[in-house]
């Protein structure tokens, strides 16, 4: 647990902040004695292996699974404008 004063706390209220989002704990104090403490609200999110694992399955998911050079990348795409629109397409 740490320990922040009163003046700490209104002076340096970032360092609070990111100590809150960490999840840690924090003992407030005013004229030397504990008046009480700082919880967060929620817990961090913890990245576990399984959890890392099914993050990695779902982006293998969206890639592609061959790239098409650039060059035959534009002449696809022209050739199916070509077939929606017409041949007259500049």
């Amino acid at each position: 647990m740490q320990i922040v004063t009163m003046t700490e706390l209104a002076r340096k209220t970032g360092k609070v902040i990111k100590a809150l989002d960490k999840g840690k704990e924090l003992t407030l104090l005013y004229r030397s004695k504990v008046i009480g403490t700082i919880k967060p609200e929620r817990k961090p999110k913890v990245m576990t292996e399984k959890k890392f694992k099914e993050l990695e399955k779902a982006l293998s998911a969206l890639k592609p699974r061959k790239l098409i050079p650039r060059n035959k990348r534009d002449e696809v795409y022209r050739k199916r404008l070509e077939e929606k629109y017409g041949p007259r397409v500049s």
